[in-house]
């Protein structure tokens, strides 16, 4: 019996600026955009500045979505 979980990534498609909702809303299998609606909702509503930095945080710690790597040669 193996268990197979998901990790979460910052998303490289759904992002606006770091990839972080777009990344919560793909693991939680929801529309991204409702998370950064939460996510302005909850910091006009909680303490000014949490969110901003849950989100520098998870910006930090959470890697982004593996993908095809290109490289360009100089010539």
């Amino acid at each position: 019996m193996s268990s197979q979980y998901q990790k979460l990534y910052r998303s490289r498609e759904n992002r606006m600026l770091g990839g972080v909702c777009g990344g919560l809303g793909e693991y939680f299998d929801i529309d991204p955009t409702l998370v950064r609606v939460l996510f302005v909702f909850g910091a006009f509503l909680g303490i000014p500045g949490a969110l901003a930095l849950v989100y520098l945080v998870m910006l930090i710690l959470v890697p982004q979505e593996p993908g095809l790597v290109t490289e360009v040669q100089a010539t």
